[in-house]
């Protein structure tokens, strides 16, 4: 019998070539990228460009005068012979007051074409038309009423003045005094409407102040030709061409303006612009408010007691910075007379006592980066990471020396143009939720086109960087 052979399957050697080695290291080498990608924090750049802050310095504030309240003295028809806005003398007619009603009759039994108007009397509609027009805005069409009752008065106080003369013949006729005259107590503007914020102070200001429907604000309108009891309100004047105007702020923002003393403001009802005296007060409620003190154009607003306004000040222009990359960070003060100048080699350093081996005091120069210098105090700012509080440093030509124990704090970004997060002092000149603007071409600052880490808190002090694009 013929002895079996023992089949066994062939396996072809394994050959490898150089193409698969060089493969498959750059296979593990992706793969340990993408690992450590993941499971590593990312640092984002943000490159440094100059530009301003968009403020919003719109407001809507409370108009304050020094107005006095007259009140009626007799029963009647009112009826009206200076126009809104006047300025009467004292004792200069106001209003009379028909007891009966004959004036009103003569009103309207009167015939057109007597009562032409002169050149003056089309001049007052014309001016009152236009600053309506002007200041009209369709979201506020309640001024529109005001309007047509300014008007309404206008109309009745010319046609009142024509029918005057015949007052005295109503009288005669009447057989008694039933028309009375009343005249202005004081030197004062007119004005024909109350709302019970006449004698509102500045201090006395709140939120509710400005919220016209929680507070069931009411301008009420005197009319011309209309009945009246006695001790209703009749009319108002404005005593002093002084007013003020009172804006809520917020206190940051309150205290920034404050430092122009004066601001420019443009109401926007009619574009006119005026300088006011600026005041920050913190009132009842704890709210800020900024009252803007006027004196001229009281005139121009004798019908409002709102207004919108623009303050015009000057915005803010330098480096823009978004505040996640600003950081605060505590620094040694060293007097200047310490520090030893760079010279040729350009770096600054201090001299530090030392111990040798043996034990003997001795010292070394180390070499510092400034951050920043202070003309007052004529100190500079060292990193404390490289002092230590109680070293004691030598002046460079004397024995004069130092203890190092005075620190400061600084605010900054982490510059990152060299590859690792280099602190840099920063100068802020105004800042709002998003963005700050810092002073430009500072010594120890930033540099328009830098580049600087947007999340300081992602990175710790010369961190080396690996980032990605923002």
């Amino acid at each position: 019998m013929a002895k079996q052979s023992k089949i066994r399957k062939y396996r072809k050697p394994l050959n490898l070539n150089i193409g698969m080695i060089i493969f498959g290291v750059i296979f593990i080498y992706v793969v340990v990228c993408v690992i450590i990608y993941f499971q590593t924090g990312h640092i984002v750049r943000y490159e440094v460009q100059e530009g301003s802050l968009a403020v919003d310095n719109v407001y809507r504030g409370v108009v304050l005068r020094e107005e006095t309240v007259v009140y009626n003295q007799a029963a009647g028809y009112v009826n009206y012979f200076a126009r809104e806005g006047e300025r009467l003398a004292k004792n200069g007619l106001v209003y009379v007051v028909d007891e009966t009603g004959r004036l009103s009759e003569e009103l309207e039994a009167a015939d057109p074409e007597t009562n032409t108007l002169s050149n003056r009397e089309l001049a007052e509609f014309r001016s009152e038309i236009i600053n309506f027009s002007h200041g009209y805005d369709s979201a506020s069409y309640d001024v529109v009423y005001d309007f047509k009752n300014s008007l309404r008065n206008t109309v009745l106080k010319l046609a009142n003045v024509n029918m005057l003369k015949n007052i005295a013949d109503l009288n005669g006729a009447a057989g008694a005094n039933t028309i009375n005259y009343y005249y202005a107590p004081v030197t004062g503007v007119v004005a024909y409407w109350v709302d019970g914020y006449e004698e509102l102070k500045a201090q006395n200001v709140t939120a509710a102040t400005f919220d016209t429907k929680e507070s069931g604000y009411e301008k009420k309108q005197m009319l011309g030709n209309s009945l009246m009891a006695v001790n209703d309100p009749v009319y108002k004047l404005t005593t002093s061409e002084n007013w003020s105007l009172v804006i809520p702020v917020d206190a940051v923002r309150g205290a920034e303006l404050m430092q122009e003393e004066y601001i420019k403001v443009r109401f926007l009802k009619n574009q006119y612009e005026s300088w006011a005296k600026v005041f920050m007060i913190t009132n009842a409620d704890g709210n800020t408010y900024l009252k803007l003190e006027f004196n001229n154009s009281m005139v121009t607003f004798i019908n409002d007691r709102f207004l919108d306004v623009e303050l015009i000040v000057e915005d803010e222009t330098g480096l823009k910075i978004p505040l996640s990359a600003i950081v605060q960070k505590d620094f040694y003060l060293i007097p200047e007379e310490f520090l030893i100048p760079g010279g040729n080699s350009g770096g600054d350093s201090i001299m530090r006592q030392c111990y040798l081996e043996d034990g003997t005091i001795s010292s070394e120069q180390l070499e510092v980066e400034v951050y920043n210098y202070s003309s007052e105090t004529k100190e500079y700012y060292l990193d404390s990471s490289l002092l230590n509080a109680g070293d004691i440093l030598y002046k460079l030509d004397g024995q004069e020396t130092y203890v190092v124990s005075k620190r400061a704090m600084l605010i900054g970004v982490y510059n990152m143009n060299k590859g690792y997060a280099d602190f840099k002092q920063i100068n802020i000149l105004y800042q709002n939720d998003e963005y700050a603007i810092v002073k430009s071409n500072t010594k120890y600052g930033l540099n328009v086109y830098d580049y600087i880490v947007l999340d300081a808190a992602a990175v710790t002090d010369d961190q080396f960087i690996q980032y990605l694009e923002q």
